[in-house]
């Protein structure tokens, strides 16, 4: 079954939309391989962060499974994976987190201007929360939600306080939940503490387009800690290429993997 032009909006649901009719077709049989990640994009015509957030929305509905250094592999779906597939929509972690980039970042450099000395010192609380937290734990992710909402709160505007935890909260939907199984750890988060010190010196020291840098390259670098390969080929993912405006999928046909036992 030939693949179909789609349109550009949600275009990763698009490649998870075809790749699950491949599955339901038989082209992909239950214990089959899919291609890699990067066969996937060079013959979809789509970016990376397009076809890895296609493949936890279809681990999330229980059609693969994903192992780290091997592949991505069909499995018998239960019957709760064709309700998953029905489900609300809901936007692809790469599309949150450039999202945040743009907006976080715009607010940091406005909060190195306004801030004052009680607003700085709330962000180093807050921060200071985070190095205390245990990796995994909901403490941590309230400690790191508390220290992005505590920058936002330097501006005095409800709105875009709400906005950005709002967003932040985004990150217990399941198909993020699911990609930061794979790509969070103990390193990473000491990585992201240090770009969080960073952003409080910025703003501390008043200087609007250093604090809006810093946030943004922390954002960026948290898209790039989620490009990882899935399987042995490096990931050359481009940080905040714009995964969900490419213009189609083109008709090519999606070459079957090799069945493996899962």
């Amino acid at each position: 079954m030939p693949l179909e032009a789609v349109e550009a909006r949600r275009l990763y649901r698009q490649v998870a939309d075809q790749l699950r009719a491949l599955i339901d077709g038989g082209e992909f049989p239950v214990g089959s391989r899919l291609p890699t990640e990067r066969e996937l994009a060079e013959q979809l015509q789509v970016s990376r962060p397009t076809v890895r957030e296609a493949l936890i929305a279809l681990e999330v509905e229980g059609r693969v499974r994903i192992r780290v250094g091997s592949g991505i592999y069909v499995i018998e779906p239960t019957a709760a994976a064709f309700t998953a597939s029905a489900s609300a929509i809901i936007e692809g972690p790469f599309e949150l987190l450039r999202a945040r980039e743009f907006i976080e970042g715009a607010i940091a450099g406005e909060a190195a201007r306004l801030a004052t000395a009680d607003d700085v010192a709330g962000i180093g609380a807050a921060l200071a929360a985070v190095a205390t937290g245990d990796h995994p734990s909901e403490a941590l992710m309230a400690h790191d939600r508390a220290f992005h909402i505590a920058v936002a709160e330097c501006l005095g505007n409800a709105v875009l306080t709400r906005v950005v935890g709002e967003l932040f909260d985004q990150r217990l939907n399941p198909y993020f939940a699911k990609l930061a199984t794979y790509f969070e750890n103990s390193d990473s988060w000491r990585t992201a503490h240090a770009e969080h010190q960073e952003i409080l010196r910025a703003i501390a020291a008043r200087d609007p387009e250093r604090a809006q840098a810093a946030m943004r390259d922390h954002l960026a670098r948290s898209q790039a800690r989620f490009a990882q390969s899935f399987g042995a080929e490096a990931a050359t993912t481009r940080v905040g290429k714009a995964a969900d405006t490419e213009p189609s999928i083109t008709k090519n046909r999606i070459k079957p993997g090799r069945k493996s036992k899962c």
